[in-house]
């Protein structure tokens, strides 16, 4: 938990203009991804199914397409194809396509709420839960994202959300978990001081007095209250202590259960940093963990990859384009680089 302790301190001296900037939302678009505005839907179906009959399939096209639409262009152009064809454009692509490709290909088919859901259930499904996925999914996403989510996740697969998680994790990780999972976490933008203050002393005192306490007021904490009004916490918890919630937390917490808390801090900090930060690991070492690099990338490909992409550069002093250069190749690495855009 030495990440909690240097992270306290780095936020209780930054000045107030860094990490959640309070006020209304932002309404500057920071995706890669935009709508084609000389859009058919009826011609990219038929270059798409020429692409897929062609012998030994023409993936350039496939990535020129797809990859350059937006996700409500791909969901018109699945319609065009299947009324031309009378066949799912998913099933051809399948038979088509193979391996990490395929991955994206279809992933970018899917609406974005069908593409958490099926993340979720991928997760979840087997042997061994991949908590991680489950923890980024819901401690990144909206209410209304995971709403949109839940709905989806229950026709696609008959089954709740909220059960299939409760079968798969258990403890302070579920506790969790099921919170995020109502979709009523605080979404205000402006901050109540005085309640930051007294969370912020609550924290503190959970650590100093009842060390057996601290999870239960950190997950209350971090699971209701908006990202703006966690920055405003995490900044008076600085003036309290430098010692305190640090050290409660290395003694309390390990595993599943830090990375869950680790990532509702770091995306309320600086969520883009925390994508970039996600992207830096799935690349770092021996083997990249081309799961995580396909999810981040075509799941944040319409709302902040731009953003990402400068944080990357800023923490690792090289591009992500670069990064994904050296670590992938062939029509895996193609359809990344045109999804990160020319920038």
């Amino acid at each position: 938990m030495a990440f909690f302790k240097k992270f306290i301190d780095k936020i209780s001296d930054d000045d107030s203009s860094k990490g959640f900037k309070g006020g209304p939302a932002e309404t500057a678009y920071f995706g890669t991804v935009k709508p084609d505005p000389n859009f058919n839907a009826q011609n990219d179906a038929e270059k798409l199914k020429k692409a897929i009959e062609t012998k030994g399939v023409d993936e350039a096209t496939i990535v020129e397409v797809l990859a350059k639409r937006s996700n409500a262009q791909r969901q018109q152009i699945k319609e065009a194809y299947q009324q031309s064809t009378g066949k799912p454009m998913e099933d051809a692509l399948k038979k088509a396509l193979k391996s990490d490709f395929e991955e994206v290909v279809l992933a970018l088919l899917m609406t974005p709420p069908e593409y958490d859901a099926f993340e979720m259930k991928r997760a979840m499904k087997g042997l061994g839960t991949k908590e991680a996925v489950l923890s980024e999914i819901l401690g990144t996403r909206s209410n209304k994202e995971i709403t949109a989510m839940k709905n989806t996740f229950k026709a696609a697969y008959g089954q709740l959300l909220d059960e299939q998680v409760k079968g798969e994790v258990s403890g302070d990780l579920e506790t969790i978990l099921l919170a995020l999972c109502k979709a009523t976490r605080s979404e205000d933008h402006n901050i109540d001081d005085g309640l930051a203050k007294s969370d912020a002393k609550a924290l503190f005192e959970a650590g100093e007095n009842r060390v057996g306490t601290v999870c239960s007021v950190l997950i209350d904490v971090l699971t209701s209250r908006s990202e703006a009004q966690l920055c405003k916490i995490f900044q008076h918890y600085g003036k309290y202590s430098k010692q305190g919630l640090a050290k409660a937390l290395e003694s309390e917490l390990h595993g599943n259960l830090e990375d869950c808390l680790v990532t509702l801090v770091k995306s309320a900090w600086n969520k883009p940093a925390f994508f970039a930060e996600k992207l830096h690991l799935a690349m770092k070492g021996l083997g990249t963990n081309t799961d995580t690099l396909t999810r981040i990338i075509v799941s944040r490909s319409e709302i902040d990859l731009l953003k990402i992409i400068q944080e990357y550069k800023r923490m690792y002093g090289k591009t992500l384009q670069e990064a994904i250069l050296k670590e992938t190749s062939g029509d895996y690495e193609k359809i990344l680089l045109t999804l990160c855009g020319t920038q």
